[in-house]
C-alpha cells in the first residue's frame, strides 16, 4: 500500500485533494451529500494504490535486435516479446526501453492487458547517425490502473548491445602494387632457378601419391622422399588510420576523420574480398589481424569504436606499423601531416613493402580566408611532396572527394608526373 501511495498521479493527487477540500465545505455547509462526494473522491485513488501495490506479475520479456550490427545511417529492428508467467491477468502495462541520445527518443508501448501465460511482441526501429557501440535497454514497466491514478515502475536489468559500423563503400577492382607480395613454401624454394635435382621436397607420408616421389633426393638421403606441392603466395596487407586528433579537423559526422574511418572500412573489406590476409593498425593502439573467417566483422566493430586521439604522434604509429611488419601493401589513411612526419612515414617502406597513402587535406573541412587557405595549401603540397620523394604513391584527398573515384589512383605505377610539377611548384612559390 505504501508503494502505491508513492506511485500516485496527478490525477491521483489531484483526487485526493479535492476531496479534502470538499470534505471541508461539507462540514463548514453542512451538507452531508457533499460529504459523500468527498468520500467518493478519496476512496478511488486509495483502491487504485492498492490495487496497482499489491500487484505481483512475475513478467518475462525478451528483447532481439535485427541486425545487431548496422550501418551509419541504417535502422534496426528492436522486438520485445513480453510474457506472463503468472496466473492472473495484468492491467495495463506501459513499456518504456531506455536509449541512449544517439538512438533517438525513448519508444513508449501501451499494452492494455495480458491473460494468464499469455505472450505479446511489439517493436520499434532505431537508427544511429553517429558509428559507436550503444547499450539498448534496460526495459522499463509501469504498472498503472484503468482510470491513470496511480503508477508503479518495474524494470529488467538485461541489455542489449547494437553495433553502429561505418559506412562500406564497394570499391572499382584495380590491380595495386605489391599485390604478390607475401609468403609461401615456393617463395624460398623454386624449381625455375635451382633446377629439377634441388626440387623442393619433403619426407614421404601414408597417402601420399607414388608418382610425386622423388628418386634423385629418395637415393642420396636413403628414405623415401616426394615433391613438395607448390603454395601461392600470400598477398599480405595492412590498413593504417591516423588517429591524431591535431590531424583532422571538422565536426560530427561529416568531419575529416569520419572520412578517413569509412575509407579504411572500404579498403579493408574490399582487399579481404581479394584475397589479401588484412590486418589493421589505427594510432590509438588497436592491432586487428583479420585473416580469419570472421575478420570483416572484427575489422569493423574495431572501426565502430575508434576515436581520435589528443596526445596521437607519427613516431608511436610507425613504430606500431613495423613490430610485425613483414613486407607487403601498406595502405595509409592520413590526417594533415608535416614534411619532418612525412620523412619518419618513409621508415615504414623497409622490407619490400609498397606504400599508398591517402593524405587528408583537413583544413579544406575548415572555411579559412584567403591568406590562411594559401598557407594551407602550401603545407600540404609541402607534405605529399616529401611522401612521393620517399617512395610513397600519394592520393590526396579534399573534402567532398568520393573514394570510388579515387581509388584507381592507387594503381598507378607513376602517380602522374603532372602532379610532381603541381607539388614542386607549389613549394618553389611558397619559397618564394
Amino acid at each position: 500500500m505504501r508503494d502505491g501511495l508513492r506511485g500516485l498521479t496527478t490525477r491521483g493527487r489531484s483526487f485526493l485533494a479535492a476531496a479534502l477540500a470538499a470534505a471541508v465545505s461539507a462540514v463548514i455547509l453542512g451538507e452531508k451529500d457533499l460529504l459523500r462526494v468527498a468520500v467518493l473522491l478519496a476512496v478511488l485513488p486509495l483502491l487504485a494504490a492498492a490495487y496497482v501495490g499489491r500487484s505481483r506479475y512475475k513478467l518475462a520479456c525478451n528483447r532481439s535486435l535485427d541486425p545487431h550490427r548496422v550501418p551509419v545511417g541504417a535502422s534496426s529492428r528492436v522486438v520485445l516479446r513480453l510474457q506472463n508467467m503468472s496466473r492472473l491477468p495484468t492491467g495495463t502495462l506501459l513499456l518504456e526501453d531506455r536509449l541512449p541520445y544517439a538512438l533517438g527518443s525513448r519508444p513508449r508501448v501501451v499494452l492494455e492487458r495480458l491473460g494468464a501465460h499469455q505472450a505479446s511482441s511489439v517493436a520499434y526501429t532505431v537508427r544511429a547517425d553517429v558509428r559507436g557501440r550503444y547499450e539498448v535497454g534496460p526495459l522499463v514497466v509501469r504498472l498503472t490502473d484503468p482510470f491513470g491514478l496511480c503508477e508503479l515502475t518495474r524494470s529488467f536489468p538485461s541489455v542489449d548491445q547494437l553495433t553502429v559500423i561505418p559506412q562500406v563503400t564497394p570499391l572499382p577492382s584495380v590491380r595495386l602494387p605489391g599485390e604478390y607480395a607475401g609468403s609461401g613454401s615456393s617463395r624460398a624454394r623454386s624449381v625455375a632457378v635451382h633446377g629439377e635435382d634441388d626440387a623442393a621436397t619433403r619426407e614421404y607420408r601414408m597417402g601420399d601419391d607414388l608418382r610425386r616421389v622423388h628418386w634423385k633426393s629418395t637415393a642420396r638421403t636413403g628414405e623415401l622422399m616426394v615433391r613438395r606441392e607448390e603454395q601461392p603466395w600470400e598477398s599480405r596487407a595492412t590498413v593504417v588510420l591516423d588517429t591524431r586528433g591535431y590531424g583532422h579537423r571538422g565536426d560530427g559526422p561529416t568531419a575529416s576523420f569520419e572520412w578517413a574511418v569509412s575509407a579504411a572500412a572500404s579498403i579493408a573489406v574490399h582487399l579481404r574480398q581479394a584475397g589479401y590476409k588484412l590486418r589493421l593498425v589505427t594510432g590509438d593502439g588497436a592491432d586487428v589481424d583479420a585473416t580469419e573467417a570472421a575478420g570483416d566483422g572484427l575489422l569493423l566493430d574495431q572501426l565502430a569504436e575508434v576515436r581520435l586521439d589528443p596526445r596521437g604522434d607519427i613516431t608511436t604509429l610507425v613504430r606500431q606499423v613495423r613490430q610485425r611488419g613483414d613486407g607487403g601493401l601498406i595502405i595509409g589513411l592520413f590526417g594533415a601531416v608535416s614534411p619532418a612526419e612525412a620523412e619518419l612515414l618513409a621508415g615504414l617502406r623497409g622490407n619490400g613493402a609498397t606504400c599508398v597513402g591517402f593524405l587528408l587535406d583537413s583544413s579544406t573541412w575548415l572555411h579559412l580566408a584567403p591568406r590562411a587557405r594559401a598557407e594551407a595549401d602550401h603545407a600540404h603540397g609541402a607534405a605529399a611532396l616529401a611522401l612521393l620523394q620517399s617512395g610513397w604513391r600519394v592520393v590526396g584527398v579534399d573534402h567532398g572527394a568520393r573514394l570510388p573515384a579515387l581509388w584507381p589512383q592507387a594503381g598507378r605505377g607513376s602517380q602522374g608526373f603532372a602532379l610532381r610539377a603541381a607539388l614542386a611548384e607549389t613549394v618553389a612559390g611558397g619559397v618564394k
